[in-house]
């Protein structure tokens, strides 16, 4: 007998909240912010077909489905505490739900944050998950924040999940593919280095459509530009194998999914920067500088040859 919808969530997506008044169960949430803070809301959808293959490993997915959504809040510099999920599904599917849920509860109770409810219908596979976080009332990272004559940073590595949906068009061993493919299926959210950077940024966006594209949004809501050395640009070994291929350049410049942050920071605080980078153990790269606005594109990227790097797109479009 197939399982209802009111099974399906008693049986995989009803867990304790320990940081909310009342979670799964009843026809809302309820929740209660810590005093002196501000709340900082996120949803993002990941639909098949578009944002993933249909045959994903739903362990995996339901990783990421999580994982996209708390980059969001560690770009703000905030803490993320609660969660709600909602999802269409084909057919209710027990080793699916179950190996999705376990994924997804996994890197919950990672970072502390309660799955406190959502929907759940028969349809074309949708999942849409929101999370809410709390920041100090006036301390959240925002992209406004930008000015002229800020360095630009970026954590971690970027272009190993956009190269792991053209691997095809390289000769890549095995582990290779592998390694790629779980950056792109199990992002790793920078929570912790967000709110280091509360003490030290002016501004952030976490790289999800690609480092151009993000980077440009930080430019346009401060009414300023940007200039990024390519070269400085970090990459994994297995990329940079391929650096000077056009579907690698594409990829660290515009293929998104890294889920790193790009932050800008006044060039008194590359002290500052360098000693969040060894506390937390994170790769800290600076690879540019903010300018004053000017025409044309807000982001400027320059090649080895010291010339502008001449772009066919700049990040991912949802439409």
């Amino acid at each position: 007998m197939p399982l209802t919808e009111f099974e399906i969530i008693k049986r995989y997506f009803t867990h304790r909240a320990r940081g909310a008044v009342l979670g799964v169960g009843d026809d809302a949430a309820i929740l209660r912010a810590r005093r002196g803070v501000e709340l900082v809301v996120t949803a993002d959808m990941l639909v098949a077909g578009r944002h993933f293959q249909k045959g994903a490993d739903p362990q995996r997915l339901g990783h990421k489905a999580l994982a996209v959504n708390l980059s969001d809040i560690a770009s703000m510099g905030g803490v993320p505490r609660w969660a709600t999920l909602s999802i269409s599904l084909p057919d209710a599917n027990e080793r699916w739900l179950a190996a999705f849920a376990r994924g997804f509860m996994r890197l919950a109770r990672r970072h502390g944050v309660d799955l406190v409810g959502g929907d759940t219908t028969r349809g074309p596979l949708n999942i849409s998950v929101q999370v809410i976080g709390e920041v100090p009332a006036g301390r959240a990272l925002r992209r406004d924040g930008a000015r002229a004559g800020d360095d630009v940073w970026v954590s971690g590595t970027l272009g190993d999940a956009a190269l792991a949906l053209a691997a095809g068009r390289l000769r890549l061993a095995p582990r290779e593919r592998r390694a790629l493919a779980t950056k792109l299926d199990m992002p790793a959210p920078r929570i912790g280095l967000g709110l280091a950077l509360r003490e030290a940024a002016r501004s952030a966006i976490d790289v999800s459509d690609g480092l151009v594209a993000d980077l440009g949004h930080i430019c346009e809501r401060s009414r300023v530009a940007a200039v990024v050395q390519f070269e400085r640009i970090p990459v994994s070994p297995t990329l940079g194998r391929y650096r000077d291929r056009p579907v690698a350049r594409a990829a660290v410049l515009a293929g998104g999914d890294d889920y790193e942050l790009v932050f800008t920071a006044s060039r008194g605080q590359r002290d500052a920067i360098a000693r969040i980078s060894r506390r937390l153990r994170v790769r800290l790269t600076r690879i540019g500088s903010i300018t004053r606005p000017r025409r044309g594109r807000p982001v400027t990227v320059i090649g080895l040859d010291g010339r502008p790097l001449s772009l066919a797109r700049t990040g991912y479009s949802h439409f």
